[in-house]
C-alpha cells in the first residue's frame, strides 16, 4: 500500500476555487434526482444516491434542497438526463476524463469539444484515455479522524487495496467490487465518511512546466463550470507556486 502521493493537487481545485455556490448546489441536486430515479430513493439502500448527498453535504448544501431533490425524483417531476463520459487530451498530452449529466447531448459535446480545441487539446473516443486509469472507490476521513497507522490497519482489515494520508486526511481506495464492503467497515469504526464515491484515479502522473499548467488548469476551470459536468480527472501535476499564483 501506498503511503502518500501528490496524485489530488488538481482534485480539490473546484472546491477551493468556485465560488458559485448556487451553481454547486444544482450540479449536487442533479447528481442526487438521478441517483434517486435510477435506484431506491432512500439512501441507506442506493449506494450511488448515498455518495451523492454525502457529497452534497460536504459543500453545506442545506437539508431541505437534498429532500427536495429526492422528491423531484420520486414525483417524476425531473428532467431527463443522459450520463456521458468524454475522453481526450489536454495541452502538454495529458489524458482526461469528463463525466456529465446533460439533457441535451449535442450542447454538451459541441462545448465540451471547443473547450479542448481552444486549449490546444483534442477530444477523443470513449475509451481513448480511461485504460491510463482505474476505476475505484475512493472514502475519505478527515485527519483528525485517525493517525496514519490506525487508517492504514482499519483499511488493511477492511479489504481496501490502497491507503493515502496527509495532512488534509485519509484517502482509502478499494476495487468496485469490495467497495461497498469497506465502505460499511470504516464507518462502523470511525463514523461516517466525508466522501464515499467511485472515482477515476490515474495510474501515473506527469509533472508539467508552469506554462502548459496554466492552459490545463484554465481548461480544467472551463471543464467544470460547465452546468453540465460533473466530475474531472486528469494525470498531471502542477507546482505549488503555480497553484498558489492561478489560485
Amino acid at each position: 500500500m501506498a503511503g502518500h502521493s501528490q496524485f489530488k493537487n488538481i482534485m480539490h481545485r473546484k472546491g477551493r476555487q468556485d465560488a458559485q455556490r448556487s451553481k454547486i448546489f444544482s450540479k449536487l441536486a442533479r447528481e442526487i434526482t438521478v441517483a434517486a430515479k435510477l435506484g431506491t430513493p432512500d439512501p441507506a439502500m442506493n449506494p450511488r444516491l448515498r455518495a451523492a448527498v454525502l457529497a452534497a453535504r460536504a459543500e453545506n448544501m442545506p437539508k431541505d434542497n437534498i429532500e427536495r431533490a429526492i422528491k423531484k425524483a420520486i414525483g417524476g417531476e425531473s428532467e431527463n438526463y443522459d450520463e456521458i463520459r468524454y475522453e481526450g487530451y489536454g495541452p502538454g498530452g495529458v489524458a482526461v476524463i469528463v463525466e456529465a449529466l446533460t439533457d441535451n447531448r449535442n450542447r454538451a459535446a459541441s462545448d465540451i469539444r471547443s473547450y479542448f480545441t481552444k486549449s490546444g487539446g483534442n477530444l477523443g473516443e470513449t475509451g481513448s484515455v480511461s485504460f491510463m486509469f482505474d476505476r475505484l472507490g475512493v472514502i475519505e476521513y478527515d485527519a483528525s479522524v485517525a493517525s496514519a497507522d490506525d487508517m492504514l490497519d482499519a483499511a488493511i482489515e477492511a479489504g481496501a487495496d490502497d491507503v493515502q494520508s496527509n495532512d488534509a486526511g485519509h484517502e482509502v481506495y478499494a476495487s468496485q467490487d469490495t467497495f461497498r464492503e469497506v465502505a460499511k467497515a470504516l464507518e462502523a469504526k470511525f463514523g461516517e465518511a466525508r466522501k464515499a464515491a467511485l472515482t477515476w484515479k490515474p495510474q501515473n502522473t506527469v509533472s508539467v512546466d508552469d506554462e502548459i499548467g496554466e492552459k490545463l488548469l484554465k481548461l480544467m476551470d472551463l471543464l467544470n463550470d460547465h452546468d453540465d459536468v460533473q466530475n474531472v480527472y486528469a494525470n498531471f501535476e502542477v507546482s505549488d507556486a503555480l497553484l498558489a499564483k492561478m489560485g
